[in-house]
């Protein structure tokens, strides 16, 4: 089954306290690829025709220049900037058509399907999915069968918004029965309780600016903003 390859990084990540265990899958994911992308990869024929082809999202694009190796960010850069060029060459010699009747077809269409397809397509994206999905079906496949996971699971601090919907609408399609109604009530149970605990450190961080708290406790609020972040937008600190 596939899903055991994936069983040791899925528990080592749930051992690590976290606001969103699946952030913390995605955020490993995106460190090996950008590392497999910036490392002697991107000397391999067959790469460099697919990342001159697709490019980079902005996300990992970022990720590419922070990882500090220029010369090889600048090869990429140079040969995918040079093959948009002579796309966007050859696209632009193609008249558009002038006529304004209803439902006329633009042939200035192509270059814009081409400019959408290259801002939307990402070579680190595309090497990802298929990995970080088959994270996410381990997850379920541990919640069912390892109890000591189910455990880890119903301990974790919750999820971010966005990976706790994830876990929500694919659970029916590898659950079932009672193991579907449990999952999805702890599910359930640990995103809220846990939303709620940062919106409330939140809360106290805003009220801690109150002259009239100035000699109270922080408690838990002072590093809430980033634990919001984690929650609201998926951002992942990296403390």
């Amino acid at each position: 089954m596939p899903e055991i390859l994936y069983e040791i990084p899925v528990n080592d990540i749930f051992d690590r306290p976290c606001e969103c265990p699946v952030c913390a899958m995605q955020k490993k994911l995106d460190d090996d690829e950008v590392a497999f992308a910036m490392g002697p990869s991107y000397m391999e024929d067959d790469i460099r025709l697919t990342t001159d082809k697709i490019g980079f999202c902005a996300h990992h694009m970022q990720m590419m220049y922070d990882f500090e190796n220029r010369l090889g960010l600048g090869l990429i850069l140079n040969t995918h900037m040079q093959n948009i060029t002579k796309n966007i060459e050859t696209l632009q010699k193609k008249k558009r058509n002038g006529s304004k009747r209803l439902f006329a077809k633009d042939t200035g269409s192509a270059l814009s399907d081409y400019i959408k397809q290259t801002t939307s397509s990402c070579f680190i994206c595309d090497r990802i999915k298929n990995t970080f999905k088959r994270y996410l079906v381990t997850t379920l496949y541990l919640y069912e069968k390892d109890s000591d996971f189910r455990k880890k699971f119903k301990n974790s601090k919750g999820f971010c918004l966005e990976h706790y919907g994830m876990l929500y609408d694919l659970a029916p399609s590898h659950l079932n029965g009672q193991v579907l109604v449990d999952f999805t009530n702890d599910l359930n149970e640990i995103f809220l309780t846990n939303f709620k605990r940062v919106q409330e450190d939140v809360s106290w961080f805003v009220d801690k600016h109150d002259y009239r708290n100035k000699e109270a406790s922080w408690k838990n609020s002072k590093d809430s903003l980033p634990r919001a972040m984690t929650k609201v937008n998926s951002i992942l600190s990296e403390n």
